[in-house]
């Protein structure tokens, strides 16, 4: 995990974190034992995620330095070991809870 230095660095992390999930779903659709395997959290992951970069483009995100988890890390708790860019959900949800420098 890396510390996130500026807004614009977050903004792109978390856009770069719905397109992993569009790469996850193509994926799964290609194979039915990756679809078995991401089926229980995709959908989930996939609108909370894209609620949040509508939430930022949008201007309605409430800041950085929140103190609390983003709401998709009940997801990625649970699912830790699917989800191959976890390491980056983890970033931007360490960057929503701290703030960047």
């Amino acid at each position: 995990m890396r510390n996130v230095d500026k807004y614009e660095e977050f903004v792109d992390l978390v856009h770069q974190a719905v397109y992993e999930v569009d790469e996850l779903r193509a994926c799964s659709e290609e194979d039915e034992y990756d679809f078995e395997r991401y089926a229980p959290f995709i959908e989930a992951l996939d609108a909370s995620l894209r609620q949040l970069y509508d939430d930022i483009i949008s201007g309605k995100y409430g800041g950085a330095g929140q103190g609390s988890d983003l709401p998709y890390m009940k997801i990625v708790n649970r699912f830790e070991r699917d989800i191959p860019f976890r390491d980056l959900l983890k970033t931007i949800n360490a960057a929503h809870r701290k703030g960047w420098r």
